[in-house]
C-alpha cells in the first residue's frame, strides 16, 4: 500500500473520529479549509471565508435553511413566495427503501433523495434502477459527510419527478445572491457528461473565472428572459441574508431546481486562484 493512500485513509479516519457538536464541525470545516485553499480562514472580505463562518452558523435563519434543504419541503416554500409553477411537477415521494422497492417508477422520470445533494438518476425508456444506490442513499445522513447542520435531521425520502424539458442534461443557472440582490451567476455546463461552468453579471457580461470545474469554452447566449430569471432569484432569497438560487430554463418557462445554503460546502475553490478577489468584491459590494 502507497503512502498517498495510506494517508487518504487516515484522513478519513481522522475526520470520523470527531464528535458531531458544534466543535467537532467547527473543526472538519477547518480541515476541509486548509485542504480547499492551503491556508486558515481569515478576517478578509472572502467568499471562502464567508462560506467558513456562515457554515455553522447558529442565526435565526438556521431552522428555515434546514427546512429549504429538503427537497421535498422546499416546494412549498417556493410555492409561497413566488407560486407553484415555478416548482417542477412532483409525480410522487416515496419515504422508505422498502416502498422503493415495489414502486412502479415511471418509464421517463428523475429520481433524488429528498435529504441530499447532487445525487440523481436519471431514468429513461424504462431502464433498469440501481438499487443499490438508492439504498445507499436511504442509509446515509448526508450531515455526516460534509457536517451541513441544515442537513442533520432531514429524514431520507426519494422524491420522483418528470425530465424537465425533455432532457437530462440542462443548463443550471445558479445565481448568488446576497442581501437580496443577485451578484452573479454561475452556469453549470454538460453536468452529467462534461461537466464545466462559465460565469456572468447581471449585465451578461462573462467572467474570466471558474469555481472547483473548469471554465468552458463555449460562447454561451443569453437566455431571452434572462432578467425574469434575476427577478424570480431575488424574490426567492428575500429571507437570506446570502442563498444560491439554482434555475432551469427553456426560455419560456422557468423552474427552481433548489435553493443552496453553502455552495461546493464552502470549499469550491476559484480557478485561477488570485480570481476570488474579484468574485468577492461582486457578491458583496452594492
Amino acid at each position: 500500500m502507497n503512502l498517498k493512500v495510506v494517508l487518504k485513509k487516515f484522513y478519513k479516519i481522522l475526520l470520523n473520529l470527531l464528535p458531531k457538536n458544534h466543535i467537532g464541525d467547527k473543526i472538519f470545516s477547518l480541515i476541509l479549509f486548509i485542504r480547499a485553499y492551503k491556508r486558515f480562514p481569515n478576517d478578509k472580505n472572502l467568499i471562502s471565508n464567508y462560506f467558513f463562518k456562515i457554515k455553522h452558523s447558529t442565526d435565526g435563519s438556521s431552522n428555515l435553511k434546514a427546512y429549504i434543504s429538503d427537497k421535498e419541503f422546499v416546494k412549498d416554500y417556493i410555492a409561497k413566495k413566488v407560486g407553484s409553477n415555478f416548482n417542477v411537477p412532483t409525480y410522487d415521494v416515496v419515504r422508505s427503501f422498502e416502498k422503493a422497492l415495489n414502486y412502479q417508477f415511471p418509464e421517463n422520470c428523475c429520481i433524488k433523495p429528498t435529504h441530499m445533494s447532487g445525487e440523481i438518476i436519471f431514468r429513461k425508456n424504462n431502464e433498469k434502477i440501481d438499487f443499490n444506490l438508492i439504498k445507499k442513499w436511504f442509509s446515509t445522513n448526508y450531515y455526516e459527510i460534509g457536517r451541513e447542520i441544515n442537513y442533520r435531521f432531514l429524514k431520507p425520502k426519494l422524491i420522483i419527478e418528470p425530465l424537465i424539458f425533455e432532457n437530462h442534461n440542462n443548463n443550471d443557472y445558479k445565481f448568488f445572491c446576497f442581501k437580496g440582490k443577485s451578484k452573479f451567476v454561475q452556469i453549470d455546463i454538460d453536468r452529467h457528461t462534461n461537466h464545466t461552468r462559465l460565469f456572468f453579471d447581471r449585465q451578461w457580461r462573462e467572467l474570466n473565472f471558474s469555481i472547483l470545474k473548469p471554465k468552458s469554452k463555449i460562447n454561451l447566449k443569453k437566455p431571452g428572459n434572462f432578467e425574469s430569471m434575476i427577478d424570480l432569484a431575488e424574490k426567492l432569497c428575500e429571507d437570506f441574508e446570502f442563498i444560491r438560487v439554482d434555475l432551469y430554463t427553456d426560455e419560456n418557462q422557468i423552474y427552481v431546481g433548489e435553493l443552496t445554503n453553502c455552495p461546493e460546502n464552502g470549499n469550491g475553490y476559484f480557478l485561477p486562484k488570485n480570481s476570488e478577489t474579484i468574485a468577492s468584491n461582486l457578491l458583496f459590494n452594492k
